[in-house]
Formats: structure tokens, C-alpha cells, sequence
């Protein structure tokens, strides 16, 4: 908004050589926010007499004092920027009379003026702006003069050279009157309106009433564009989540043919073993772990298609589920595939297994509560029957490798047994026994032959001995002495040779040992045998029903109230999900 300036009459008296102490002195009119102390507006009086130039040297240096003190308080900066409003620049026009230096004694005429006495006629432009320097110019003088200088297309290079080329035009940078045509060419003063025209016009109006009038406006634009964005969102929210959450409500309430579940809970356990059991076996027997993996088995063989396909051939699972009281969305086509009817069959069979109790549960729904049933009977039926093939493979593996080498064992036995039979039949039954009887033999014949030899020697010892005597004690000696000889002979065909007696003790001995290690891996084997029917005996699985399956009364599905509200908060999350991209896309497309 623009105001219009006020006026104030200001008397600014300018001494010069040569003039008439009775001049009247120009009045100029000066626009001004505020008067200040340097600029005292003064009323309008008679013309004052001119002054003596002593007395204009003394008013000349006060006003260039009150010029510095002016500075000092501004602190003017060189090329500083220009001024912001009409009014900064009006309100220096007093402090620029008045810190003006005085003109020659000729006044020049308006518009120009000659530059000051001090300057000579000639110098350089850095002296010219030096000497400029020198007349403590203010920082307000020195933007208006870059401004004027602007205006007549001067080219300044600075606040100093503007007065300086301003001068040299023959202009006054500091007149009053250039100030004002500058200033008022930034400056919108009202229009006067013809007279002709005396109607009241909106158009005309103050600028707060026009100011309210368009915030007014602007407001109601606001509310407008804030209520139709409002309808548009809950047009979108009754269109993408209001209408199908009652969609998908009706569907549950009156649609959805209702199901009925029957629950039952089993677990598979192990047979308790007749005695205790050594190492980690009988750590874990007894507890979860050692049924951990067939209770997973069970599970994965209840959810599997072998399953399905058993359940429809015994129960008809597919001719159930493909009735027409079954509503659409859950009903299967005439003659479904097995993928289609496996894909229900997980929907309404469901069975989890709990680690930490070793419990299967397991779920089943149909349209007829006694369908399901019939069915979670059949189920656990099955899994009995996969627990008992299971632990039964497992059992006959292991007696089968032991009954296996039982009956190695024995062939070896007999072998050996054989062999040493063979080897008995072609020699002495005992060969170290003949040994030891041809040894004690020896010795006896041995002992009388010296008895004999000491007898004859008796004999020979006489100096008559008797003829008879001693012939008879030589022949004892020569018989005692072939029999030895003889038993010798049998000694030593018993020892040597290959048919001695001593090769074939040797391999009786073998034979022996042989047939004693034979009995040892028998005997290893008939307790391994022993030992591996009884951890097959305890490897026996049993599935025992915790919980039997029972007929309920009431339909278990669907959950109307909770799956309303649950396709509510799917359809909620859809749509903030789609806007929330799209305000996203926008924004990236704006930007």
C-alpha cells in the first residue's frame, strides 16, 4: 500500500561571494518522514541580510562537523546499496541541504552547478575523487548520486566517480529537484478519478475491507476444495473397502455353507524295554526324542496326497465336497482333479505337531458333523498303520543282519569241527600220550641196562668169576641194548618226517584252536542275535489316542464376525498400500 508523502516547507540559506545581503533565498520544498535536530524546519520569514564570509566559513565548518557527527552515528559505507523506499530517500533530503557545500558566488542556474572553489579547473579523475573524499560526504548522498548517475546513464565505478561524471555534466548531485524526479519515479501516487463518474465502486474500496474481502475468499476456496477432496476419499473408501467388507460380510452370514469340526489329538510312543538299556538309548528312552522323527513322518504323511487319495477311496472325499448344498466358492467341480480336491483337503484337514509334548493334533471339518468324523477316525487308522510299517522295516533290518552272521558263524564251526575229525582218523588218537609212553620206556630200559652193566663188571671184578654169570649178565646187557635201540627208532620216526607223529599233533592242535574259535563267534553271534531282538522289541512305536474324534453340534466355520473384520483390514491395508504409492508416484512426477 502505498501512502502519499507529506510536504514540509524548509528555508535553506546558501551564502556566496558577490551576492546581495538582501537576496531572497530559494524556498524549495522537501518531502521528509520526521524533522530531525540537524534539519529544524524553519516558518517562513523576511529575507535575512547576507552574512559577512568570516561568519560564512564559521557556519560552514559547523555544518561540516554536524556532517561527521551524522557520519559517525550512520557510519556510510562506499558502494553501498541502493535505497528500499520512497521514504529512506526523502528523509534524507534536510541532511543533504545541509551538509552541502556552499555554492560560488554566482548561483548557477537550475539544474547545474559549478564544482567547489577548492577544486582547480584541471586535475585528473583520481584527484577529482580524492578531493571528493575530502568533503565527508554521507553514505545516503553518495547512493542518491549513484542513482542520479544511473538515471542519465552514467557509467560510475563507483559512489565518487557518480558525483564526480555528474558533475562534469554540469548537474548538481545533491539539488533538490533531481532528488524528487528520482524518487518519484519509484514512487505510485493515487490517481485522481473524473468527476463525471459519482457511483460507489467495490473496486474502490480500502485495501483492509479488500485485503478481508480476499482472505475471505481464499478461505472459502479452501473449504470448497477441503470438502470435495473429504467426498472424494469417502467415495474411494465406500467404493474399495466399504463395499467389499459388506460383500465379504454377507457372504459369511448367509452365503457360506457351514462346517463342522472334529478334533482329535494322538501321540506315538515307545514300547518300554524288558531291561535297561546302556548309553545315549537309554538316556532318551522314554522321552520325546526317541519318537521326535516318526511323529514328524506321520505328520508329513496326514498332509500328503497318498492320503487324500486313500481317504476318498475308502470315505469318497471328493463325492462330499462336490454336492451342491456346498456353497460356490467352496464346492469342487463334477469329477475334480487331484489337485483340486487336495487343495480343499489341506483347507479342512489340518494337523500340527507339538515337539515339546510329542502330540499331533489334528482338525477335520465337513458339511456332516458324523463325515467328519468318519473321516478323523479313517486318519488316525492310517497313521497307525504308517507308525507300525515304519518301526517294523526298521526291526527286521536289524534281526536280519543278525541271524546272518549266526549262521556264518555255525558253518565255520562245523568246518573246523570236520577238519579235526579228518585229522584224527588218519593217526593216533593221542600222539604227545605214545610220545611220553615211548620216553618212559626208554628211561626204564635204560635204568636196567645200567644195572646190568654194573652186575657184569661185579663179575668181571673177581679173580675167578663164574663163567655162567657173567655170560648171563652179557646177554641182559645185549637184549636191554636192542630194545632200547629200538625204542629210539620208534622215537625218532615220531618226530621226524612228514607223517610223523609230531606234524600231525601239530595240526590236530590247529585243527583245535580253530574249532574253538569257531564255538567263540558262534557263541558272539547267538548273543547279538539275542540282544538285537530285544532293542527291535523296544523299537516297537504305538499310537495311543489321547483324544478321541467326536461329533460336534454346532458349525465351527466360518468365523462370520472375525473374517468380516478381517477383510476389512485387508481391504483398509490394500487401499492405503495403493495411495500411499500413488501419492508417492505424484510426487515424484511433480518434483
Amino acid at each position: 500500500m502505498t501512502t502519499k508523502p507529506k510536504a514540509k516547507k524548509f528555508r535553506i540559506r546558501r551564502g556566496g561571494q558577490g551576492t546581495s545581503a538582501t537576496a531572497p533565498q530559494a524556498e524549495t520544498p522537501e518531502a521528509a518522514p520526521a524533522a530531525t535536530p540537524e534539519t529544524t524546519p524553519v516558518a517562513q520569514t523576511a529575507p535575512e541580510p547576507a552574512a559577512a564570509p568570516s561568519d560564512r566559513a564559521s557556519r560552514r565548518e559547523a555544518r561540516l562537523a554536524r556532517a561527521a557527527e551524522r557520519r559517525a552515528k550512520i557510519a556510510p559505507v562506499e558502494d553501498s546499496p541502493m535505497p528500499t523506499s520512497p521514504e529512506e530517500d526523502m528523509g534524507g533530503l534536510n541532511a543533504m541541504a545541509d551538509s552541502a557545500p556552499a555554492p560560488a558566488a554566482a548561483p548557477a542556474p537550475s539544474g547545474t552547478t559549478a564544482p567547489p572553489a577548492s577544486m582547480p579547473a584541471a586535475v585528473s579523475p583520481e584527484q577529482s575523487i580524492a578531493a571528493i573524499r575530502q568533503e565527508g560526504l554521507t553514505g545516503r548522498q553518495l547512493r542518491m548520486a549513484r542513482r542520479l548517475a544511473q538515471k542519465h546513464g552514467l557509467a560510475a565505478t563507483s559512489d565518487y566517480d557518480a558525483v564526480r561524471l555528474l558533475r562534469e555534466s554540469g548537474r548538481d548531485p545533491f539539488s533538490t529537484r533531481n532528488m524528487l524526479e528520482v524518487v518519484s519515479n519509484d514512487v505510485q501516487l493515487p490517481q485522481t478519478r473524473p468527476q463525471g463518474n459519482t457511483m460507489p465502486s467495490t473496486e474502490m474500496a480500502s485495501p483492509a475491507s479488500t485485503r478481508e474481502r480476499e482472505i475471505g475468499d481464499i478461505q472459502k476456496d479452501i473449504a470448497k476444495r477441503r470438502r470435495r477432496k473429504t467426498f472424494l476419499m469417502f467415495s474411494r473408501l465406500l467404493a474399495f473397502v466399504a463395499l467389499p467388507t459388506l460383500l465379504a460380510g454377507y457372504y459369511y452370514y448367509s452365503v457360506a455353507t457351514p462346517m463342522y469340526s472334529t478334533k482329535s489329538e494322538f501321540l506315538i510312543i515307545q514300547s518300554e524295554s524288558s531291561g535297561g538299556a546302556g548309553g545315549l538309548g537309554g538316556l532318551f528312552s522314554g522321552t520325546q526324542m526317541a519318537t521326535n522323527q516318526d511323529s514328524i513322518a506321520t505328520q508329513s504323511y496326514l498332509q500328503s496326497k497318498d492320503a487324500m487319495l486313500r481317504l476318498d477311496a475308502d470315505e469318497g472325499f471328493k463325492s462330499v465336497f462336490s454336492d451342491q448344498s456346498v456353497d460356490p466358492l467352496q464346492r469342487l467341480e463334477e469329477n475334480p482333479s487331484n489337485e483340486a480336491a487336495y487343495s480343499v483337503y489341506k483347507k479342512f484337514v489340518k494337523i500340527g505337531y507339538d515337539p515339546t509334548e510329542g502330540v499331533i493334533r489334528m482338525e477335520v471339518a465337513s458339511p456332516d458333523p458324523a463325515i467328519s468324523q468318519r473321516y478323523a477316525q479313517a486318519l488316525i487308522t492310517y497313521a497307525e498303520e504308517r507308525v507300525d510299517e515304519l518301526s517294523q522295516r526298521k526291526r527286521e533290518d536289524q534281526v536280519k543282519d543278525a541271524r546272518r552272521s549266526l549262521e556264518q558263524a555255525k558253518a565255520d564251526r562245523r568246518a573246523a569241527q570236520t577238519t579235526l575229525v579228518d585229522l584224527q582218523e588218519g593217526t593216533v588218537l593221542d600222539p604227545e600220550g605214545l610220545i611220553a609212553s615211548l620216553r618212559q620206556q626208554i628211561s626204564t630200559y635204560e635204568l636196567e641196562l645200567q644195572e646190568k652193566q654194573l652186575e657184569l663188571t661185579q663179575l668181571l671184578d673177581n679173580a675167578r668169576p663164574n663163567q655162567a654169570r657173567v655170560d648171563g649178565a652179557r646177554g641182559s646187557i645185549r637184549r636191554l641194548e636192542g630194545v632200547l635201540q629200538g625204542l629210539q627208532e620208534r622215537m625218532t620216526a615220531a618226530r621226524g618226517g612228514e607223517d610223523s607223529l609230531a606234524r600231525q599233533n601239530s595240526q590236530i592242535q590247529i585243527a583245535l584252536a580253530d574249532l574253538a574259535t569257531a564255538d567263540l563267534i558262534m557263541q558272539s553271534a547267538l548273543q547279538t542275535l539275542k540282544q538285537t531282538e530285544l532293542e527291535a522289541s523296544r523299537q516297537v512305536r504305538y499310537l495311543t489316542t489321547s483324544v478321541a474324534p467326536v461329533a460336534s453340534e454346532d458349525p465351527s466355520y466360518p468365523r462370520k464376525f472375525e473374517n468380516t473384520i478381517l477383510a476389512f483390514l485387508v481391504f483398509s491395508g490394500i487401499y492405503l498400500m495403493i495411495s500411499l504409492t500413488g501419492s508417492i508416484l505424484r510426487e515424484q512426477v511433480s518434483s
